[in-house]
């Protein structure tokens, strides 16, 4: 349907949250809800007229060539995960270039034992947390797109990227690849930054997919989540609707469907030798995928113990997980996403937890919101909120703990209550 705000590119913002949102502290000693502090440092979305639909601005993030350089030194980690064991790969934001590497991503080549022994520090530079989306990296445009501004001087930032095992030219050492709701790599992460830069405040941003992981994690955490404050974009919500919603429409199934069931097969290709250690994986129905929803059938089901796509979406979607998040938690999607779509986003959910605050624009597209000359709006958004926290927020005295509608503290109910965390797969600990 045509749209006629895209005649100047000018989206309407729209923010839902509860009633009464959680009480943040000032360095000034003054109280701001989340909610006001959420719109106050969201700017004005002006977009490219020309990219008039949410489908053409999500094409045009395949054709965008800006070069927005940012240099990583990686670390591999051997996971901690009894039932998800092997190595995943971070990718850690440093300054000066090393010569090239062929074997990884480019500006990216790995700490030396050296190097990578005296990282550890006191100081309290915020540290940024990110996850990609699917099949993604630390060299997504969209990643550095908000990286660039916070790690300059006058940012001041350090940051780090987790990447999905088996994503960013990484190897698998098991046969797991990544899935949806695996948050066992990220918090093993957030874990040792913690441990190793005990005086830096850490947040947590999370793209797409990785926004749906973030989401879970957070929830997972509850009130001891290290994390200060998080930020998602884009995040595809639940799953299920996401996919079906994907295989109704032409251009769902035969264009976004169909480039992204081939990425993931190009990376079940790359980690094959692995993968079909796994018995149950049907190499003849793996030829045949053509479709994202087919290689979650074929591929991630049976890696996962789950008898249908269906199963796997329900229990990775991070809808319920958004009611138990108990950080700072900023939203942002766009209501023409045709991947992440808007029928998918937990509109009441964000009403109910006053620790969250979604923003929606009318348009935007799937990490997208281009701006006349190639910027990108949610970006700015971002970066925004992450530097006011950075600059304006004193973190340790704002509000933590179960609040009722007026912003109190009150103790846990005892009486038999919707459990949003009670998840179907058991992973032990």
């Amino acid at each position: 349907m045509f749209n006629p705000s895209w005649i100047l590119g000018h989206a309407k913002i729209s923010f839902t949250h509860a009633p009464d949102t959680v009480e943040l502290t000032t360095k000034a000693g003054t109280q701001v809800p989340l909610s006001d502090l959420c719109e106050k440092i969201t700017p004005p979305c002006h977009l490219n007229p020309m990219l008039f639909s949410g489908h053409l601005q999500t094409f045009w993030t395949a054709v965008d060539n800006q070069d927005v350089p940012i240099i990583y030194k990686r670390k591999l980690f051997e996971s901690d995960c009894q039932t998800c064991p092997g190595t995943f790969a971070v990718d850690f934001v440093v300054r000066l270039p090393s010569p090239k590497d062929h074997t990884l991503p480019e500006r990216t080549t790995y700490y030396t034992e050296d190097e990578f022994g005296i990282i550890g520090s006191l100081d309290s530079k915020p540290m940024l947390v990110l996850l990609h989306g699917l099949s993604g990296g630390s060299h997504e445009l969209y990643l550095r797109h908000v990286l660039a501004p916070l790690i300059t001087k006058e940012g001041g930032w350090e940051a780090c990227v987790v990447n999905s095992r088996g994503c960013a030219m990484s190897k698998i050492t098991t046969p797991f690849l990544y899935n949806a709701r695996a948050t066992w790599d990220v918090r093993q992460m957030i874990k040792w930054l913690r441990k190793t830069f005990p005086n830096r405040p850490l947040f947590g941003i999370g793209f797409s997919l990785g926004a749906n992981i973030l989401t879970n994690y957070v929830a997972e955490e509850g009130s001891s989540c290290e994390l200060k404050a998080a930020v998602v974009c884009s995040n595809p919500w639940n799953l299920e609707v996401s996919s079906l919603a994907l295989q109704r429409s032409w251009i769902g199934l035969e264009v976004y469907s169909k480039i992204m069931g081939g990425n993931m097969r190009k990376l079940f290709e790359r980690h094959s030798d692995q993968i079909l250690k796994i018995p149950n994986i049907d190499v003849d129905k793996i030829k045949k995928i053509k479709y994202l929803h087919e290689f979650d059938r074929y591929i991630q089901g049976p890696t996962w113990g789950y008898p249908t796509e269906g199963a796997y979406y329900r229990d990775a979607a991070s809808v319920d997980s958004l009611l138990a998040v108990r950080i700072p938690f900023f939203s942002i999607n766009a209501e023409d996403d045709p991947i992440a779509v808007n029928e998918a986003i937990p509109y009441e959910e964000f009403k109910q937890n006053p620790y969250t605050v979604l923003c929606t624009t009318s348009l935007g597209g799937h990490l997208s919101w281009f701006e006349l000359g190639g910027q990108r709006w949610f970006a700015k958004a971002i970066v925004a909120f992450l530097m006011k926290f950075a600059t304006d927020i004193d973190i340790e005295s704002s509000s933590s703990g179960n609040i009722d509608s007026n912003g109190v503290v009150v103790p846990p109910r005892k009486e038999p209550i919707f459990d949003p965390m009670h998840r179907r797969l058991h992973v032990p600990s």
